[in-house]
């Protein structure tokens, strides 16, 4: 679990190369490299600038830490959803 969290911090720090948040090309890159195979639309620059407007709480254009997290949340609960599924239909 500690180096789960380790690596969502060093993956949110490296893509923002410096900055506190991610900007629009940043979060679409870390979203493709990232995500690509947990998401459907990671592929699709319109569908992911429409999540990057869902998270961006503050409407600052950018993608904070706490937004990261939003996402890292979201998409945590979408595979805990998968694999309890998985298991009610293997009983």
């Amino acid at each position: 679990m500690e180096s789960a969290i380790k690596t969502v911090v060093t993956t949110f720090l490296s893509s923002t190369r410096g900055k506190e948040s991610l900007e629009g090309g940043a979060f679409q890159k870390l979203v493709k490299k990232q995500f690509g195979g947990m998401m459907e639309d990671a592929n699709c620059s319109s569908a992911v600038k429409e999540m990057q407007q869902g998270l961006d709480a503050d409407h600052d254009g950018k993608v904070s830490f706490q937004e990261y997290l939003t996402l890292i949340g979201y998409l945590a609960n979408s595979v805990s959803e998968r694999k309890a599924g998985a298991n009610a239909n293997a009983s």
